[in-house]
């Protein structure tokens, strides 16, 4: 008689973080090639809107599955956020139109505190973000296709294991 014993393994969980495409996937995709095969294997695409349609997209072209809300461009005029684990705690998914991103991050500190996430992903202003306030990690990688105010064309990867997240803007 032999026993099978199932060994856990904490892996990491690598999260490539896209917005803002617009409907121009040209950069993404080659940012997604470039960070799998030269940094590490992506396990996840998060796209923070603006367009929603460009997310299926990435799913059908890389295989990899990808958590996606709609943004301003898609239409979208109501509070509109998804909420995926990690092993590093909850990660919230939102555009950030509908919480005053331009101005502030407070509400989206607060919406991520109601729900007790570890990090937030945004985009809507097209200028990356990389910070921490009150435990929450703040995450927009900014733009590949029209960066704003003063940045450059960028994504952000998001490595995720056992209760600890650390986060990267990486420019094109």
């Amino acid at each position: 008689v032999y026993e099978i014993y199932l060994v856990c393994y904490n892996i990491p969980m690598n999260i490539l973080v896209l917005s803002d495409t617009h409907g121009e996937l040209g950069r993404a995709l080659e940012m997604y090639e470039r960070i799998s095969t030269s940094i590490c294997k992506i396990n996840r695409i998060i796209h923070c809107g603006d367009f929603i349609k460009d997310a299926h997209e990435i799913e059908t072209q890389t295989g990899i599955p990808v958590s996606s809300v709609p943004g301003n461009c898609d239409g979208c005029n109501k509070e509109n956020f998804e909420i995926i684990d990690s092993p590093a705690g909850k990660i919230m998914i939102t555009h950030g139109h509908m919480e005053n991103v331009k101005f502030s991050l407070m509400n989206l500190k607060y919406l991520a505190m109601q729900h007790k996430c570890a990090a937030v992903c945004f985009g809507h202003t097209h200028v990356p973000v990389n910070e921490a306030s009150s435990g929450i990690r703040f995450i927009n990688p900014g733009s590949l296709t029209n960066p704003r105010g003063g940045s450059k064309s960028s994504c952000a990867l998001i490595i995720s294991e056992d209760q600890k997240l650390a986060a990267t803007i990486i420019e094109y």
